[in-house]
């Protein structure tokens, strides 16, 4: 079977008892997502580098920080030291990806690219294989719990197609609406890394319900 994870989104924890969620999901996923909303790129705030650096104490989980604001440059050094592994900007928050993309892999950590829902997902190839994840919105970046634009599927098999034809090994994740239900239609389009919020933390059993939308995911 090839790569397949998900990447719980504490977007959706219960920040009261954050670390007691964040334990529920240790050993079943390696990727834990973190989404910084700046109240600019997007119209809402979540966290920053307070948090992160409070919950790298007490976690080895690899943190896939998820950028969601203007100039990503200014603070790409902050989040790294705060103990990010994967650091992800938006494409349209950057005049010079490439630069922005050096600068990430020389702090230490793998880059990440996202695309808005209404950026031509074209715009991502020209970094296939110069970054380790292409983040697919398949929402529209603010708020956690909508449901998953349909659309989507083609703008993955597409990116799908491109990073097979350059031999790359470039990972596509999606953000927003991954359930159970649509879970293996996204994987069959060639995403891979499922970033996935309400699906895990609002279940009974997070932990489960990580390795339920796995098995979905790859169902023959």
């Amino acid at each position: 079977m090839s790569y397949i994870d998900i990447a719980p989104s504490i977007l959706a924890a219960d920040f009261g008892y954050l670390m007691r969620d964040i334990k529920k999901v240790e050993g079943h996923a390696e990727y834990l997502h973190i989404d910084v909303m700046d109240g600019h790129y997007v119209n809402n705030i979540s966290f920053g580098i307070p948090v992160i650096q409070s919950i790298r104490k007490y976690t080895d989980m690899k943190f896939y920080t998820h950028l969601m604001i203007t100039n990503p440059e200014k603070y790409i050094k902050a989040f790294a030291d705060a103990g990010s592994d994967n650091i992800t900007f938006h494409l349209e928050c950057s005049d010079d990806p490439d630069k922005l993309i050096e600068e990430i892999n020389a702090l230490g950590c793998t880059a990440g690219i996202s695309i808005h829902p209404d950026t031509p997902v074209e715009k991502v190839f020209p970094y296939i294989g110069k970054v380790k994840i292409i983040l697919i919105m398949t929402v529209y970046p603010g708020f956690g719990g909508q449901g998953y634009l349909p659309s989507s599927n083609e703008r993955i098999a597409k990116l799908r197609r491109a990073i097979d034809e350059q031999g790359a090994d470039t990972i596509i994740s999606v953000d927003g609406g991954i359930t159970l239900g649509n879970v293996k239609e996204v994987y069959d389009a060639g995403a891979r890394l499922f970033v996935a919020g309400s699906t895990v933390f609002n279940a009974e059993d997070p932990a489960k319900a990580i390795e339920d939308l796995k098995s979905c995911a790859t169902l023959s």
